[in-house]
């Protein structure tokens, strides 16, 4: 059977903060049979620009972000927010317009991370090992607008030795939301500190997203808390511990 061929597309804030997670997901993918390529020049999708409501720089950004990926290939984003902003958003930036065709064909070949592996390519087992209590976070993005929930819930059910505890208290935001953290910074600060309260209540080692920007978010508020005993994964980065 021939590999399948994927394109990747890495967030931002992975790309500056934790490019690991990247790697991680090539790992990942290629144990799963895929053959993966991605463009170094590739940059943003225009998220930030769109939420922070600057529509026309969004718009330059997401079209350079079209022209950079192949119009052929699966896309898989390591951001359930980067999925979001293909599938929905550039409804809003692009539509009726010279890249109508264009967003089109990429919208239906967008998938997040976690999605393509369990929806596409059926993974099942592939050696993925981590011992410990873990609590999922649901990126608001992923379940609000691309209603990816069981996916990564599935997979990490897969790990060997990680015990998945559910948060007593569903559908809690970390408080990011791009612009929202630094122009709302008490309100996102109170957002993060209720979910951290959440999550110590579980006893938990691990807290594992989709999302890497939910994970930088509750680790800066627990740092200025003093608190240590939480390790922050992105889901790629638990599925290619020990492959």
């Amino acid at each position: 059977m021939a590999a399948i061929k994927v394109e990747i597309s890495i967030p931002c804030f992975v790309d500056q903060f934790k490019p690991e997670i990247g790697l991680d997901m090539v790992k990942v993918l290629e144990k799963a049979g895929c053959t993966v390529i991605y463009n170094p020049e590739q940059t943003c999708c225009g998220l930030p620009a769109f939420h922070a409501g600057h529509w026309d720089d969004a718009r330059q950004v997401a079209e350079k972000f079209i022209n950079e990926v192949s119009n052929d290939k699966t896309l898989v984003t390591g951001a359930a927010a980067c999925t979001s902003m293909i599938r929905n958003s550039y409804d809003l930036l692009f539509q009726n317009s010279s890249y109508h065709n264009k967003f089109r064909n990429l919208q239906k070949r967008t998938f997040e991370f976690s999605e393509f592996l369990t929806d596409v390519l059926k993974m099942g087992y592939i050696g993925s090992q981590l011992h410990g209590k873990a609590v999922l976070i649901d990126a608001c993005q992923v379940t609000g607008q691309c209603g990816i929930s069981k996916q990564p819930r599935n997979l990490l059910k897969l790990v060997e030795g990680l015990e998945l505890i559910e948060l007593p208290k569903q559908g809690l935001c970390c408080g990011f939301g791009g612009t929202f953290s630094v122009k709302s910074e008490t309100l996102s600060v109170s957002m993060a500190k209720e979910l951290i309260d959440q999550i110590l209540t579980t006893g938990a080692r691990y807290v594992i997203s989709t999302d890497y920007t939910c994970l930088i978010q509750l680790d800066s508020v627990l740092k200025k808390q003093g608190i240590q005993q939480l390790e922050m994964l992105h889901i790629s980065e638990v599925l290619a511990s020990g492959i």
